[in-house]
């Protein structure tokens, strides 16, 4: 009997439970219906692009009609309207229309996806984005669904292909009007229409000035972490130590890195910020100036990660553009090793962008980009400010290299800004070389150096006891040598080479 009504309980709880299940569920659905579609709730791409896609973009709300918007609300509608641009890019150039549903409504899609089949048809991509909007917010309707908007300079960059070829690739500003409407919790394009633009000229002279003549520097990692110098490695006293190592050579400036990555990508950390800030502050106390150079470890390129890098490097310009200790902004190092894997077109398209977007944050301190050799940094030579080249190979070609170089640039500043030589002696190089090699290597170039006034950045202060993988692979060979560039031994002791690159010892601290 007991177990009888043990059982009953069982299936009066069992039932009890299933349809509190289907009522609760009924009741889900029911709210749903009649609140609309959450956005946290549904597959949603929105977040994502956040990450993925951040022009540049400022709003103006003055004059507008209707009911004013709150701050809240314009920034839900700016999020939905840059993710209506970015689904469109994507869709553009991958035939991918995910996200289409979302943000253009059901007779601005159709016109979408209609470009898009036709596009694919034809085996047309555009790759294109935006880098920066100016909206004009005209109208806001008193129930808050509808609003309409003046988007002026919108600059964009596309390139279209065909058959996967490049045509063609440009940069274009224009004017759009848009009306917008909240449907299901998205702000959602109605109409957009392309409006007469008249491009905005720049008349402001470039008021840059410099004098690259007096740079004797050197670039630098501390001792025991090098390419890895921040976050937890990062330490104020053993940079103040080198630094005044460095100021007592008689040399005047540094060069440092900032690798893209663990500096944040487009949300820079503001830990990375201040430790970098950090540096240039006992740069300043040292009598140092400081060429900062950017993006390093960087390898993307593409279309589509523009913007991010815009954001990064806006952040890192603006907060330091102010310091006395800053000399400049070297762009990328080495990028014309990346011609290859990632397309010659593709890093020099981004690679002009960059120039402009610095300048427009920094009008006042000089831009370059460290090329690899001497016939690399003919490259863009018209858009940058002074034209860095490296030079590590035999020192009886550096000056005619370097005079081929110089022709070709007319009268654009030059910097040498690496050289060196390795005196790592052992197996991977058959015992080929010592310190004396390297110091008469040093001194060799530094005789062209001193002849044609050269400016120039030295590679590097210290020897290295471990150098990471990610830099130049695991191969020994390749390790071995790049752990013995330094004028200081691992141990503190001053190598010859030192005495090739102490202005001071040789009287010639200017």
């Amino acid at each position: 009997m007991a177990r009888k009504n043990l059982y009953r309980s069982l299936l009066l709880l069992s039932f009890l439970a299933v349809n509190a299940g289907i009522i609760y569920g009924l009741a889900s659905a029911w709210t749903f219906l009649n609140t609309g579609a959450d956005k946290s709730s549904i597959l949603h791409i929105g977040g994502a692009i956040e990450l993925a896609y951040q022009p540049k973009i400022t709003w103006t709300t003055e004059g507008q009609q209707g009911r004013k918007i709150s701050k809240q609300a314009l920034g839900e509608l700016e999020k939905d309207y840059l993710n209506a641009w970015y689904v469109k890019n994507v869709a553009l150039a991958s035939y991918d229309q995910l996200g289409i549903e979302d943000y253009y409504t059901e007779d601005a899609r159709k016109q979408l996806k209609t470009l898009v089949k036709n596009n694919q048809e034809n085996h047309i991509q555009i790759k294109v984005t935006t880098l920066s909007h100016n909206p004009q917010l005209e109208f806001y309707s008193l129930d808050g669904k509808m609003a309409v908007l003046t988007d002026n300079n919108v600059v964009q960059f596309e390139k279209v292909y065909a058959a996967e070829e490049l045509l063609h690739q440009q940069k274009t500003t224009h004017r759009y009007q848009v009306i917008l409407i909240l449907e299901d919790g998205f702000w959602r394009i109605r109409q957009m229409v392309k409006l007469p633009h008249k491009p905005e000229i720049n008349t402001t002279a470039n008021t840059i000035s410099f004098d690259t003549k007096k740079w004797k520097g050197i670039n630098y990692y501390p001792k025991d972490n090098p390419w890895d110098m921040y976050g937890n490695h990062f330490n104020e006293e053993v940079i103040n130590k080198d630094f005044e190592t460095i100021e007592a050579m008689g040399l005047n400036s540094v060069r440092v890195f900032v690798p893209y990555e663990i500096f944040g990508g487009a949300s820079v950390k503001e830990e990375m910020l201040e430790q970098l800030v950090a540096l240039l502050d006992i740069a300043k106390d040292r009598n140092l100036k400081v060429l900062v150079t950017l993006f390093d470890f960087y390898g993307d390129y593409d279309l589509m990660d523009w913007t991010l890098t815009h954001r990064h490097a806006e952040t890192i310009v603006s907060r330091l553009k102010t310091h006395e200790a800053l000399l400049g902004w070297d762009i990328k190092n080495e990028p014309d090793l990346d011609f290859e894997s990632r397309g010659k077109a593709n890093v020099l398209a981004w690679l002009s962008e960059m120039t402009q977007q610095i300048k427009r944050n920094d009008s006042i301190h000089p831009i370059t980009i460290g090329w690899s050799t001497p016939e690399a940094a003919m490259h863009l030579a018209n858009e940058v400010d002074f034209v860095s080249f490296h030079y590590y190979e035999a020192p009886e070609n550096f000056k005619e290299r370097f005079q081929t170089l110089k022709d070709s640039v007319d009268d654009k500043p030059l910097v040498l800004e690496e050289y060196g030589k390795s005196s790592y002696s052992g197996i991977w190089n058959l015992f080929s070389n010592s310190t004396s090699a390297q110091a008469d290597y040093i001194g060799r170039i530094q005789s062209v150096l001193d002849e044609e006034k050269l400016p120039y950045f030295i590679w590097t202060l210290h020897d290295f006891e471990n150098v990471p993988s990610s830099v130049v692979g695991r191969k020994p060979w390749r390790k071995a040598p790049q752990k013995y560039f330094g004028l200081i031994d691992s141990k503190g002791k001053n190598k010859p080479a030192y005495h090739q690159i102490d202005v001071k010892r040789k009287g010639d601290n200017q």
